[in-house]
């Protein structure tokens, strides 16, 4: 058996009455138990999550992976905004993988083989009735008050106006309680419900923490039929009953925003001299509750001259103006003063890679994400400044973001 076949192990009898979604629990229960990594996620669209677990923490590469290219390893990226020893970028190998539209099986990589007898003890063995997930060894963030954040902003503001930078994405941290028997599987089928858009993930990893989030946005993909996508996604307004997709009438702060992501993609394109691209939007679409202006651009690889054009644009794109700000280095040095709080992996990336076939990666943008700790909850959200910002209006805006991940919070 070569190292990228997989073995089948069929479920034993104690667990053979187990649907797909208690099979994912069982599963992610015992990966728990033994101290080892694990991602659950749900693609945009999908009916069923799929599932993950490593053997050990393996701490990817000391810069961004090869993500997106075929003979890249099988499994999920974890990466931070910005690399640290605090928050390293990880990658979890597929050791041990599950697909709740094909439950009848758990799939072991070749390289995991003496992985299969844990393995089929903790198939055996009952679901506890509670998981115990991972928490994270850095001290919990500052949580800026509104007097805090709207300062920030103004101070982003200034920094504009005084040309030194032409954008800045602010974000703040808030705390929440946990209610009273908080189940992060339970909370993670509810966002899968709730959000069947999003990018729904739930990564668990021991010194590291638990992740959970439901974002919209693609940071780079490659899918099977050997396309390159990714998106500029920025400005945002609550959905009403006045104001829907058709509806939507978008300031021109809103309108800058967005065109400023939008231009930062191309000029990644540029700077490899790629100008075989297809371009569609802005145009608006739903994210939750939210609004936002979305433009596409997609390469097909089969009719470019670039093999590892994935891996070169992830390099160029993170963090992206829409999470950063322009001109990059810039924008980085001012919330790296300014923002007052480590984002950790909130606006960093994450994904499967070369999971459901070799050469199908696709990594999205951690945003509407909350980091679970003993008994609260972080939240996070961000707002993209312009010259026109208004920091009542940015507050508001971050209230708006913050409730997307917090609804799981209430129910």
């Amino acid at each position: 058996m070569s190292a990228t076949e997989l073995r089948q192990l069929r479920w034993p009898a104690p667990a053979a009455g187990l649907d797909a979604r208690a099979r994912l629990r069982h599963l992610a229960a015992g990966a728990l138990r033994t101290g080892r990594p694990l991602a659950l996620w749900r693609e945009p669209g999908a009916e069923h999550p799929r599932l993950l677990v490593a053997r050990a923490l393996e701490a990817a590469f000391t810069g961004l992976p090869p993500a997106l290219e075929a003979q890249a390893p099988a499994g999920f990226a974890f990466f931070p905004f910005r690399d640290s020893d605090h928050n390293p970028a990880l990658f979890l190998p597929a050791d041990v993988r599950f697909d709740a539209a094909e439950p009848d099986a758990v799939a072991v990589a070749a390289v995991a083989n003496d992985l299969v007898p844990a393995l089929a003890a903790w198939l055996a063995a009952p679901t506890p009735e509670s998981l115990t997930w991972h928490h994270g060894a850095q001290p919990a963030p500052h949580a800026a008050s509104e007097a805090e954040y709207t300062e920030l902003v103004s101070n982003g503001v200034a920094a504009i106006e005084a040309r030194e930078v032409v954008k800045v994405v602010t974000s703040r941290a808030a705390r929440r309680p946990l209610p009273a028997g908080f189940d992060a599987f339970g909370a993670f089928l509810a966002l899968t419900q709730k959000y069947p858009r999003a990018f729904v993930s739930l990564v668990s990893v021991p010194g590291v923490g638990t992740w959970l989030g439901a974002t919209p946005e693609v940071l780079a993909e490659v899918t099977a039929d050997g396309t390159f996508h990714t998106m500029a996604l920025a400005a945002t307004q609550p959905i009403t009953a006045e104001v829907t997709p058709r509806t939507a009438i978008w300031r021109q702060k809103e309108i800058e925003e967005q065109a400023l992501v939008a231009r930062y993609i191309v000029s990644c394109f540029k700077q490899l001299r790629l100008r075989e691209y297809h371009e569609t939007g802005p145009r608006t679409v739903i994210a939750g509750q939210l609004l936002h202006l979305r433009t596409d651009f997609e390469v097909n690889l089969k009719h470019v001259p670039f093999p590892n054009l994935g891996t070169d644009m992830l390099r160029l794109l993170h963090p992206t103006s829409a999470v950063g700000g322009m001109p990059k280095q810039a924008a980085l040095e001012f919330i790296q003063q300014h923002e007052g709080y480590d984002r950790a992996y909130y606006s960093g990336f994450l994904g499967p890679v070369n999971v459901a076939a070799p050469g199908v990666a696709r990594l999205y943008v951690n945003l509407r994400c909350l980091q679970l700790r003993q008994g609260e909850a972080i939240l996070y959200a961000g707002t993209g400044l312009t010259g026109d910002s208004d920091p009542a209006r940015e507050w508001q805006e971050t209230e708006l973001k913050l409730q997307t991940v917090a609804a799981v919070l209430h129910e």
